[in-house]
């Protein structure tokens, strides 16, 4: 924004006597003694850059090639203006630092996790879980997960010394079955010798239409595979007291539901995860809680991160895009932006206007000519 020139390259220096010329310089009266001059010159006088500033004179704007032959004459209200509220240097091309994931006994930059279901391919997944960046991905533990239709296994195309495997109990809907499951992928990854194999994304549903999780069941499986020595995060809604119960029976990570698996709708209830966000970080901020299901693009993960979760789970939004790829990319860019949006803190919403650009040294105040 053009802002008027001011400060100590204005103040005249000690010259011999000459011709007085009264200008207005910038709003001001001043009596300078210059004897007849051009814009030039009194640039020079006053310091200024000529490249750096623009010259009006009598509310008429005088181009830089006429500024050494234009005289200025006593009378003359003189403006001169340069740019200002940019900021100097070159900008820095990473991002700041930032503490990592922490869940368990296990570290990662990543904040995205992304899942491996409903790829039209084993390449189209293998190539959109590099793009997304992600260090963690979640397998359903079926044999129909494990072979497809042209014979080839799901695990070739995972590059287990990358990836953490974070097996899940998709589609159980009691306990016994989240249990049974989460044992058999212990022993799977035990087998590949995958850092994953204490770990099991516990989903108990209650209903097949909504595939929103049973709380009860959640809770009872919760505590068993604790003791079993496993590493729990646990699917959830956006119910806080559920959310606590769940961190008391020793869940390493609690992740509510933005909305319902695969629907899309993004965070229903921000005020809710609010909340939950509030009582598990009550002494004790490092605690992880990541928002799992129901992400359908970008905007929906930003605005998850921005909130103060740790991280996001998602899989139909990138698997089921027009472009998986690119949207693999957008999502780790959300993820990043969000999070550090949410570091950098957003300023606070006001009813009414505030200039972003200094009110000082205006052109023309309000109320003069």
């Amino acid at each position: 924004m053009w802002r008027r020139l001011t400060g100590a390259a204005e103040e005249e220096k000690d010259l011999p006597d000459r011709d007085m010329v009264e200008l207005t310089i910038n709003g001001e009266s001043r009596q300078l003694s210059l004897g007849p001059t051009t814009i030039a010159e009194l640039l020079r006088k006053l310091q200024y850059d000529p490249r750096r500033v623009a010259v009006e004179v009598n509310r008429e704007v005088v181009p830089a090639p006429q500024h050494e032959h234009r005289v200025l004459a006593s009378g003359d209200a003189v403006e001169i203006v340069t740019l200002v509220g940019g900021g100097s240097g070159e900008p820095k091309m990473t991002p700041p630092p930032d503490k990592p994931l922490v869940i368990g006994k296990l570290r990662f930059t990543s904040r995205l996790i992304t899942g491996t279901g409903k790829y039209a391919t084993y390449d189209l997944m293998r190539d959109s879980l590099a793009t997304s960046g992600c260090e963690v991905t979640t397998v359903a533990v079926r044999r129909e997960r494990l072979v497809d239709k042209q014979g080839k296994n799901l695990l070739d195309f995972l590059d287990l010394k990358r990836y953490t495997i974070l097996p899940n109990t998709a589609g159980c809907f009691s306990a016994e079955d989240a249990i049974r499951h989460a044992r058999l992928a212990r022993e799977l990854l035990t087998n590949l010798d995958n850092r994953g194999a204490e770990w099991v994304k516990l989903e108990c549903l209650g209903d097949p239409k909504t595939l929103l999780p049973d709380p009860v069941a959640t809770l009872e499986a919760t505590q068993q595979l604790v003791k079993e020595g496993f590493r729990v995060l646990v699917y959830t809604t956006d119910d806080p007291i559920m959310a606590r119960r769940l961190k008391e029976a020793g869940a390493a990570s609690v992740m509510p539901a933005g909305s319902p698996i695969g629907s899309g709708q993004g965070v229903l209830n921000p005020n809710n995860i609010r909340i939950i966000l509030e009582y598990l970080k009550d002494g004790d901020p490092d605690y992880p809680v990541i928002i799992d299901a129901g992400v359908g693009t970008a905007s929906d993960v930003s605005f998850a991160m921005e909130l103060g979760c740790d991280g996001v789970l998602l899989n139909t939004a990138i698997a089921q895009a027009r472009d998986p790829v690119r949207m693999a990319w957008a999502m780790r860019q959300a993820c990043d932006a969000g999070r550090q949006a949410y570091l950098a803190g957003r300023i606070p919403r006001k009813l009414y206007a505030q200039a972003s650009s200094p009110m000082e040294g205006r052109i023309a105040m309000r109320g003069e000519g």
